[in-house]
């Protein structure tokens, strides 16, 4: 009998399904907090390869082809090895994949690793986007990583990507948003009407007496070791940024910041949201590496009444002037294939449940 898989974003339950029936291969057992409420978390494998440029290797070639035409060195991540930035890093995971041909997959990078500004992109063999593994895909997963600010201390199982799985599209129409938003408030606070998913805007106000707006990276910093929690000092990597009455904000080319959603998020138990770009067509800077929101994001009984979204922002070549309230992105919101049995912030260890302006897991709390 051929396995019939419901329509919709897949929960952790279908996940382990997956993993059990042989369309998740893993190199070893899944560790324990790997499967989130609606997204696996993929694990480095052994060894990362540097290499020159780049790539998607096309229809017609393997990723392992394209490595051994471009790669500069072989980098054993056994015992740890640091990821200098500027440079670009192909490494084999310990996930691969055998989907049926009913179901796809996509790729994001995860929160602490969006907010660390490592850029990670998922590639499939014979892939012709990136993030994206076409229904039925059969092959090894690589993760391309260019650490664009810190450099990285990685290892073998650490987890710097996620991947979502679905059958076929489950995008809510305009109609299915406002609908959703008005039994479910999706987007707390703001005056933009929900359409075409829920539109958030910048703080640019600021938190507290000070009038705390976000942080801007520092250059030529220590290296950030990517599995350790709370271990590094704020100011020794960001210079914090304050308000003083302008409500503005001008972006330099080429600098990093940490901002913060004007509005609170809020994703149902019963849906799956990504943030996208606002409007592709303004390139004056990028928002947002990591746009998966799992189930429970904010959810008042799983202790996130009040999450508002973390941005991480890029500027492009010219310096750009941000405004408070500027809309900067759009949460699209997708029904999952079933009830979940677990929810975002509720015994995973989830790290931003309930934030407001925060920075990765890897910095200590921030007293100004």
């Amino acid at each position: 009998m051929v396995e019939t898989w419901p329509k919709g974003v897949f929960p952790a339950r279908l996940i382990e399904k997956l993993h059990v029936e042989g369309a998740i291969i893993a190199s070893r057992p899944f560790d324990t907090d790997q499967v989130q409420p609606a997204s696996l978390d993929l694990r480095l494998g052994r060894t990362a390869f540097r290499v020159r440029s780049s790539f998607l290797p096309g229809p017609s070639h393997s990723v392992a082809e394209r490595i051994e035409a471009l790669k500069l060195h072989e980098i054993d991540l056994s015992k740890g090895a640091v990821l200098e930035r500027g440079c670009v890093y192909l490494v084999p995971l310990e996930e691969s994949l055998a989907l049926p041909p009913e179901v796809s997959a996509s790729a994001n990078p995860k929160s602490s690793t969006g907010r660390l500004d490592v850029f990670t992109r998922v590639i499939g063999d014979r892939a012709r986007g990136f993030d994206q593994l076409p229904a039925g895909y059969n092959g090894p997963l690589y993760l391309e990583i260019s650490p664009r600010t810190f450099p990285v201390l990685v290892r073998t199982g650490s987890r710097l990507s996620q991947m979502r799985f679905r059958c076929g599209d489950s995008r809510l129409s305009v109609a299915e948003h406002q609908a959703l938003h008005a039994s479910d408030t999706l987007v707390i606070g703001g005056d933009m009407p929900v359409g075409e998913g829920g539109a958030l805007s910048i703080d640019l106000k600021g938190q507290g007496r000070d009038g705390l707006i976000g942080f801007r990276s520092k250059r030529h910093t220590a290296v950030v070791d990517v599995d350790k929690k709370a271990a590094l000092e704020v100011r020794d990597f960001w210079d914090p940024l304050y308000a003083h009455g302008q409500s503005e904000l001008i972006l330099d080319p080429d600098e990093f910041y940490i901002l913060v959603s004007l509005e609170a998020v809020h994703v149902p138990p019963t849906h799956a949201a990504e943030m996208v770009p606002f409007d592709p067509l303004v390139g004056e800077f990028r928002v947002h590496y990591a746009g998966f929101f799992d189930p429970g994001f904010g959810h008042s009984a799983a202790g996130g009444t009040g999450s508002r979204a973390v941005l991480e922002v890029r500027s492009r070549e010219v310096p750009f002037l941000l405004g408070h309230g500027q809309t900067i992105g759009r949460l699209i919101y997708e029904s999952l294939a079933e009830q979940p049995d677990r929810l975002y912030g509720t015994d995973l260890g989830s790290n931003y449940q309930a934030q407001t302006l925060k920075l990765s897991k890897h910095f200590k709390a921030f007293e100004s």
